[in-house]
């Protein structure tokens, strides 16, 4: 089995649903239920990477491992470069960032980003992908679309609806295309150290600004990011308290 680290980053700015990472399910923090699923993974180490006492303290109570880091990262990967210098972590150790809000991450795609990574030496970032189904989430800016090239490495990442089927949309704008095959990103990460420490230097890459996702500004900087490409869509994250009631209905029927 492939030696990764998961790393949790997690932060009290939500403003949807206040002091998110504390919320309680089934008896614990979210914090503590994500650093759970992470270890039940298969991670070599789990660490929780914050910049609030209290989120500190939550994780102590509970035996999880935590860097308290600076408020003033401007992305959660930049957050992740400083936990993995104050962890001493190896160059070419892989760390699969976990998002603090998805208590209900499936532990095998966690491990399966880690993998994927290890698999290819060649690229310093694995993420995964789903098939798009329909022409509204194709078109839906919300939604980040990747598209691969021949060694299932990311050629873009966009909100506009891509690849473009021209002649195909010149008929119908109704419907995808047979055989487009759109894949809808998802933001979870395997990333080797050496890259992380790297990304804090670079400056904003112009398509990374425009387009609001840090992840091109690796591309833009010549990183290659290897892409699995999953079955479906993940269970939803919590970004709203009936988020959290339909997690906690999930807790509570024992489904996980």
């Amino acid at each position: 089995m492939t030696a990764f680290y998961a790393i949790i980053p997690s932060r009290m700015k939500s403003t949807r649903l206040p002091e998110k990472p504390l919320k309680d399910i089934a008896g614990r923090p979210m914090v503590v239920r994500v650093a759970e699923r992470a270890l039940a993974s298969g991670a070599t180490d789990v660490i929780v990477a914050t910049d609030h006492p209290d989120i500190v303290k939550a994780c102590e109570t509970y035996g999880v491992k935590v860097v308290l880091t600076s408020e003033n990262h401007p992305t959660g990967t930049d957050r992740l470069a400083e936990t993995v210098t104050k962890l001493g972590l190896d160059d070419e150790a892989i760390v699969v960032n976990v998002q603090g809000d998805e208590p209900l991450i499936p532990t095998a795609v966690v491990r399966e980003v880690a993998e994927l990574l290890a698999a290819h030496p060649e690229c310093e970032m694995a993420t995964a992908g789903h098939p798009i189904e329909d022409i509204e989430e194709f078109m839906n800016p919300n939604v980040v679309k990747v598209v691969r090239d021949a060694q299932g490495n990311a050629i873009t990442f966009s909100r506009a609806p891509i690849p473009w089927p021209r002649d195909a949309f010149r008929e119908d704008k109704t419907k995808l295309p047979d055989g487009l095959n759109p894949l809808r990103h998802i933001g979870l990460y395997a990333y080797r150290v050496k890259f992380l420490k790297r990304y804090p230097h670079w400056q904003q890459a112009p398509i990374e600004k425009w387009e609001s996702l840090e992840q091109l500004r690796a591309l833009y900087y010549g990183v290659k990011i290897a892409v699995a490409v999953l079955p479906g869509a993940l269970p939803a994250g919590v970004d709203t308290q009936e988020d959290l009631d339909r997690v906690r209905e999930v807790y509570a029927q024992g489904k996980i």
